[in-house]
């Protein structure tokens, strides 16, 4: 992949999982390093912090929970190697979760920010706000 300037780059890697990427799609996005940290939220009261090789593999198993994953991007914010969206993000429910059931479209409001180093995604910290009432 093309060391593109760091926005490019995220909108790439978002764009590729909206697409329904697994693992080996996303792969060339990230750096050897990467980690990526889900702040506390309704499906995970505790958050979690998973290693690049974690990440890849939840990629694969995404596609036997959701479908039709959307990102619509609100807003981009950018500094130096630092990547901030603000998006609203929905898919379909392929099995039942704690407040929604399989069919139904979950949905979020979420701000991720992404460091870069040498044009691949070294970090990932997300907070996602998902809408739970009717």
């Amino acid at each position: 992949m093309s060391h593109s300037d760091p926005l490019e780059v995220v909108l790439g890697f978002v764009r590729t999982v909206e697409a329904g990427g697994g693992g080996a799609d996303i792969d060339p996005f990230l750096a050897e390093d990467f980690t990526l940290t889900e702040w506390p939220h309704a499906l995970s009261k505790t958050g979690s912090t998973r290693t690049r090789e974690e990440t890849l593999a939840g990629a694969d198993d995404s596609k036997a929970i959701v479908s039709g994953q959307r990102f619509e991007i609100v807003r981009t914010t950018t500094e130096g190697n630092r990547v901030v969206l603000e998006m609203n993000w929905s898919a379909v429910l392929l099995l039942d979760l704690p407040h929604w059931d399989a069919g139904e479209t979950i949905r979020a409001r979420s701000t991720a920010v992404f460091e870069l180093r040498d044009g691949l995604i070294a970090s990932q910290d997300t907070y996602d706000c998902y809408y739970t009432g009717s």
